[in-house]
């Protein structure tokens, strides 16, 4: 499959090895031919020296064949222009860019442009190491609706069954990590020590899910602490 990747800095540049290691053909867009040197004189890479949302330029990078496209260069704007013009005039549906200000990434993600927002990711994955029993956000649609979050909880949790857990904290459960290794839950399956969830949860929620799971489970408390945590979002009017 064909992808194209603009920026070659160090992100484009490996993403696009990537690609390549993985058996793809891959077009890397940046206007200044002195950025390709990080490519290592790939032969399999094709340089295209020009402006990302340039549309004679993408073109010249067969972005029309493309499977893909990956706006990675340093400008907020220059991404987000490059990817609305490739996904609504040329009609490519793979489409992703890196933001540096998370708040406009929630925004782009509202309009259907999927972001990498690398504020926000590289927050993230301090914080995983800093507090590793805290749940860790992985995923969130484009519509910015929903999000992925991967949580240890209590001790008090174990011996639930996730069908309870899904009932409880209003959530699904998209798999389990137990012993380092993923699990699709079956209907029998309870919740045991060392499981790390996967849980998709509506966005307005998260708060609440996070604050319940990371609690004491008590039924009446948790529901309780889970509608104020909820009626506290809509008060501050974040929700």
């Amino acid at each position: 499959m064909h992808f194209v990747v603009m920026g070659c800095g160090r992100v484009g540049a490996m993403l696009a090895r990537r690609l390549i290691d993985h058996g793809h053909q891959v077009a890397v867009i940046d206007k200044d031919p002195a950025a390709f040197r990080l490519l290592d004189h790939d032969p399999q890479v094709e340089r295209v020296v020009g402006i990302g949302f340039d549309r004679d330029t993408l073109e010249q990078a067969r972005v029309r064949e493309a499977v893909g496209f990956a706006a990675v260069s340093s400008g907020d704007n220059s991404n987000i222009i490059a990817a609305r013009v490739v996904r609504e005039e040329f009609g490519v549906r793979n489409v992703v860019a890196r933001i540096y200000d998370p708040h406009r990434a929630e925004i782009y993600e509202r309009l259907g442009i999927a972001t990498v927002p690398t504020v926000r990711w590289a927050a993230a994955q301090v914080m995983s190491r800093l507090l590793p029993s805290a749940p860790a956000r992985e995923y969130r649609d484009v519509s910015g609706k929903l999000t992925m979050i991967a949580a240890a909880p209590h001790a008090s949790w174990y011996g639930t069954p996730l069908v309870q857990l899904e009932q409880m904290v209003d959530a699904r459960v998209a798999f389990v990590t137990r012993f380092g290794e993923g699990v699709i839950p079956d209907p029998a399956m309870h919740l045991q020590e060392g499981d790390r969830i996967h849980l998709m949860v509506p966005t307005d929620a998260l708060a609440a899910v996070e604050t319940m799971l990371a609690h004491q489970r008590d039924e009446d408390a948790v529901r309780a602490r889970f509608d104020d945590a909820l009626h506290a979002r809509r008060e501050e009017g974040t929700v």
